[in-house]
């Protein structure tokens, strides 16, 4: 289930076809993918723009990588630097050429109503006026309310109940899952790359993954991943209006309150409480058994088995003692 992919890259390019900014050496060089630096093989280009992910690309297997002067040093000797300036700008103008169809996610012409395929999914309990794309597959005593659409290839588990109005796309869903009236699953994230006259977005052609016994409140939005996944892990619910970003990580047994917002790529471990209205931060790492006040606002990691409260978000005790000595 897991290796479903939604976008299909052209190529294989030479890499000196991708970037000019190459060895001769690599001249001969056949790319076929661009891939996180994790899931990257000896087949594909990747990036490396952070030296928060400096583990990843110790390890990385990657042949070639997009990265900056500053951060090449971390990478392995048998991948080739591609060394830029703007390593997003560079990732996101490479990533159009693998996938130039990416932004086109109006409309899936293999849309069809749902009583017109109903036969072959008897099990499946489907409202009024639904629409489903081509090879999507959806497990028994699944239930999808009125006015939903299921793109191509999306894949629903067993058991699962799918409110009104709701969009699903680029996504993969486990079993027994609650998606509630109008949550938009598997859109394209906000990501944009700031340059002087324009902004340009970045393609995405990642997925959302949704695992085992998740739920959705009401209007949530779950962004997918720009690259690699946006995922939630089992048993954790969130309630409604809550926005996850592309490519973040929620752990298992989680518990977002409604109107939490997480930037894009952090990753947030098992056993989290998060109250409502609080901001996650991006490319931040929350620990295992953390809880985060409501309205606080996280702007740097937090480690296991710690509670915050506050903006900036600080442990409890600080922010206690902050607000005894302003006699609050």
């Amino acid at each position: 289930m897991s290796e479903i992919i939604f976008f299909l890259p052209k190529g294989p390019f030479y890499l000196n076809e991708l970037s000019d900014d190459t060895s001769n050496k690599s001249n001969k060089l056949k790319i076929s993918d661009i891939k996180t630096l994790e899931k990257a093989s000896k087949k594909d280009l990747t990036f490396f723009s952070s030296i928060n992910y400096k583990s990843c690309a110790i390890k990385t297997k990657a042949a070639a990588c997009i990265t900056t002067k500053n951060l090449e040093q971390y990478l392995p000797e048998s991948c080739i630097k591609i060394v830029v300036k703007n390593v997003l700008y560079s990732t996101a103008k490479i990533s159009k050429k693998f996938y130039p169809n990416a932004d086109l996610d109006y409309p899936d012409k293999s849309l069809v109503e749902s009583k017109k395929i109903s036969s072959k999914l008897s099990s499946v309990t489907f409202g009024k006026n639904i629409f489903i794309g081509k090879k999507v597959k959806i497990g028994s005593k699944t239930h999808v309310g009125n006015n939903t659409i299921i793109e191509h290839d999306v894949q629903i588990g067993k058991n699962c109940l799918i409110g009104l109005n709701v969009t699903i796309k680029n996504a993969i869903i486990g079993n027994n899952v609650v998606i509630q009236d109008g949550c938009k699953v598997g859109v394209k994230g906000f990501g944009f790359i700031p340059l002087k006259d324009k902004n340009f977005r970045f393609p995405h052609i990642g997925r959302v993954i949704l695992k085992d016994y998740v739920e959705l409140g009401a209007n949530c939005t779950i962004d997918r991943g720009s690259i690699g996944d946006t995922i939630i892990g089992e048993n954790t619910f969130l309630d409604n209006q809550v926005h996850m970003a592309h490519n973040v990580k929620l752990g298992k047994n989680c518990m977002i309150a409604g109107q939490v917002g997480f930037a894009g790529s952090s990753t947030v471990g098992d056993n989290v409480s998060i109250g409502g209205q609080a901001g996650v931060s991006g490319h931040l790492k929350i620990g295992n058994n953390v809880r985060i006040g409501g309205g606080s606002g996280v702007v740097k990691d937090i480690p296991d088995n710690t509670t915050v409260m506050g903006y900036p978000a600080v442990p409890l005790k600080e922010f206690l003692k902050k607000g005894k000595n302003n006699g609050e």
